[in-house]
C-alpha cells in the first residue's frame, strides 16, 4: 500500500525519505544536536523514510531502529523528541529517489511497498556505530537504513561523497548525498513579511 501524506506543506508519498538538519536554535538541547550535525559533511545531518499510513516513520537513532508519527503535518520536534529518544532537528526537506524515473504506476507502487516492508522489518535493530560498515542487516545508522532498503530495489543512494583526506569514508552513506543525488523539494525558512514556508523543487 502506498500512502500520502504532507510534512509542512510539502507532498510525499511511502519511500520518501525526509531529511532534517540536526538541532533547533532555540532550545537548549537543540543546540547540543547542532554540534552533533557540524561532524556530518554538507546541511542535511539525518534521514528518515516515510511508510504512511498518516505521519507513520520510521528512522535509526539513538534508540535504534524505531518507528514514529508526525503528527498534523508539522514537524514538531520537541512534541515528537520523547518518541525519537530526544533527538532534536529541524525539517529541511524530502528527497524522492523514484521520481522522474518514469515508472510504470504498478512497478513504482511494488518498489515503494518494498522500500517501506524493509524498513518495518528493521524495527527494533540497534544503532549501527561503524559508520564504515554500510552493508550489515544487524544494525543501522539513519542514512544505511534508507540505502539498505532501496539497494532492495536496485537503487544506490550512496554516491561515493568521501570527507577529505580520510580513506575509506566513501563507504560511508551520508544523508547529504541522499539529498544532493536525488530530486528533492527544500522548504524554505519563512518570509518574515509573510509567514510563508514556500517548497521548492529541484529536479
Amino acid at each position: 500500500m502506498v500512502y500520502t501524506y504532507q510534512i509542512e506543506g510539502l507532498p510525499l508519498q511511502t519511500g520518501d525519505i525526509i531529511c532534517t538538519m540536526n538541532g533547533k536554535p532555540d532550545i537548549l538541547p537543540g543546540e547540543f544536536w547542532r554540534l552533533v550535525g557540524r561532524l556530518v559533511p554538507g546541511d542535511v545531518d539525518h534521514v528518515a523514510v516515510y511508510l504512511g499510513p498518516n505521519g507513520r516513520c520510521v528512522e535509526a537513532g539513538a534508540r535504534g531502529v524505531i518507528a514514529f508519527d508526525v503528527p498534523g503535518g508539522l514537524w514538531n520536534t520537541e512534541q515528537m523528541a520523547r518518541q525519537r529518544g530526544l533527538l532534536f532537528d529541524s525539517f529541511y526537506g524530502v528527497s524522492s529517489p523514484l521520481d522522474g524515473l518514469s515508472l510504470p504506476a504498478g512497478e513504482e507502487i511494488e518498489m515503494r511497498t518494498a522500500v517501506a516492508r524493509y524498513c518495518l522489518a528493521q524495527v527494533g535493530k540497534p544503532y549501527n556505530l561503524n559508520f564504515l560498515n554500510a552493508e550489515t542487516d544487524e544494525a543501522f545508522y539513519c542514512s544505511q537504513l534508507a540505502y539498505k532498503a532501496y539497494e532492495q530495489i536496485g537503487i544506490n543512494l550512496n554516491t561515493g561523497l568521501a570527507m577529505e583526506q580520510l580513506p575509506g569514508t566513501n563507504e560511508i552513506v551520508y544523508p547529504q548525498e541522499i539529498w544532493d543525488g536525488f530530486r528533492h523539494r527544500a522548504v524554505q525558512p519563512a518570509s518574515p513579511s509573510s509567514g510563508l514556508t514556500p517548497a521548492v523543487d529541484h529536479g
